[in-house]
This record gives structure tokens, sequence and C-alpha cells, in this order.
């Protein structure tokens, strides 16, 4: 670990226990997901990390948005930098920012831009699954969301895990942020908790999907044991017994 002013620079373990040992006052509702475009690659030499965050500010103090945007910052050799206190809502998405922490993956990730390593993609489903397992959030598109789903701006990249749509995510992105979530609980049961309105129940069903039959329902409150994730539905038994993920959030 390392820090300079408000910026603290972390492995992947290092920011697992600084997540897990810190509490927070603001209520976090869902993660954004984006990318610099520039700075890009090319501009991330000589472990230049502080300068390019401080660069990075400055630019945004430029804007007016009073200090640098983004929560969180993650570098091409895996490195994840803290930024932006967690308790104040970033500056990143015109009107969906209340509730929102914002991830900035330093890289042009469109097509013709920088070639991901496999450093920096196990840091970026590293953090969005310890992001969904620390403030309970489900790995799906309410939860996490990416910035071209809201504005005309390519972000986090068209190429970003194989696409920017929320399709590309579900087929791409996603999966990969569950499997991280079950390897990070692989000691314990990864457990939800139905919190459905008080005079509603929540349907089970023989697929993972609305079309699917009704078996049963579940009453608000009672723990659910997931054991896989498809679409956002959860699998919560050894046969086909499924529930929408939205009405299921994680235990911590």
């Amino acid at each position: 670990m390392e820090q300079k002013g408000k910026f603290i620079l972390l492995n992947r373990d290092e920011f697992k226990n600084w997540l897990f040992s810190n509490t927070f006052s603001r209520e976090i509702t869902f993660i954004q997901n984006h990318h610099t475009w520039k700075p890009n690659y090319s501009s991330f030499k000589n472990k230049n990390y502080f300068t390019l965050l401080q660069n990075m500010e400055a630019y945004h103090v430029g804007l007016k948005w009073g200090q640098i945007a983004q929560n969180i910052t993650t570098f091409p050799d895996g490195i994840i930098a803290i930024c932006r206190s967690f308790d104040i809502r970033p500056t990143c998405i015109a009107n969906k920012n209340q509730g929102g922490l914002c991830i900035e993956n330093l890289g042009n990730f469109d097509k013709d831009g920088d070639k991901m390593t496999e450093e920096h993609k196990t840091s970026i489903i590293w953090t969005n699954a310890l992001l969904c397992v620390k403030f309970r959030l489900n790995p799906d598109t309410d939860d996490i969301v990416y910035h071209h789903w809201y504005s005309p701006k390519s972000c986090p990249g068209n190429n970003f895990f194989g696409g920017n749509t929320r399709e590309d995510a579900q087929k791409n992105f996603l999966p990969l942020v569950m499997k991280q979530i079950q390897e990070i609980n692989k000691d314990n049961v990864l457990k939800g908790t139905v919190f459905v309105h008080p005079k509603d129940k929540l349907n089970v069903r023989s697929g993972p999907g609305a079309q699917y039959a009704i078996l049963r329902a579940l009453e608000k409150g009672e723990e659910v044991i997931i054991k896989d994730i498809k679409n956002g539905w959860y699998k919560i038994s050894d046969s086909d017994e499924w529930v929408s993920g939205k009405f299921v959030k994680f235990n911590t």
C-alpha cells in the first residue's frame, strides 16, 4: 500500500482488506464502470500512478467538479487506487450518480484502442465482485452499469469485455463477476435474503425467467442459498428452482 494525499494505491488483496475494514455513511446502490479513454495505456509509464491521478483531478477541477470524479481507478498492472471518498457520490454520469460508486479503468477500450492486460482484467472483475459483496449488490444490469447506457459515449469502451451493451454485459462480463463472487465466498455458503414488499411474495419458478411455471413462493426476509445465476435469475436449490435476482440481496 502507498498513499499520497487522498490517493491510496493497493494490490488486490490490500483492496479487499481495506474495503472490508472500513464503514461508509453513504448508501451505495450500484456500481458504474468507465474507461478513461485518455489517459490510455501509452500514458502509463514507470508506475506513474500519482501523476496520472493528479492530472485527472486537475482536469476535473477545471470542469468545476471540485475534485477527481471517480471513487476508484484501476491500472494496467492490476493496481487499484482509492480516489474520491466513497462517502461522496461521483460526478461521472449525468443524472445517474446518486447512490453510485464510480470505477474508472485506465485505458482506451474501444475496438481500435488498448488491448486490456490480463492483470487489468482480473482487477476489474475483482473490484466489481468485492463491491457487490460489500454493499449487497447483485451482478446484474441494475446494480452494475456502463456509462454507455446513459450517454452517446462508448464508455467503458465498445470492446470492454466484448462490448458495451447490456446484452454484452450479461453475456461476457457479469458471469465473470459472479464467478469471482463465488470464489470469494468459496469457504462460505453464498446466501441472500428476499426483500419483496411486506404484502408480496416472491415466486419460485421452474427456470430462469418469468415465462416458467410457478412452483411455490417465498416470504419477505426468507434466506436462500444461491447455487447459480443466469440472466439475472438465481438458482436456489439443487433442482430447477429459480427466483428473480431483483428481489434478493447478498448477505455479508
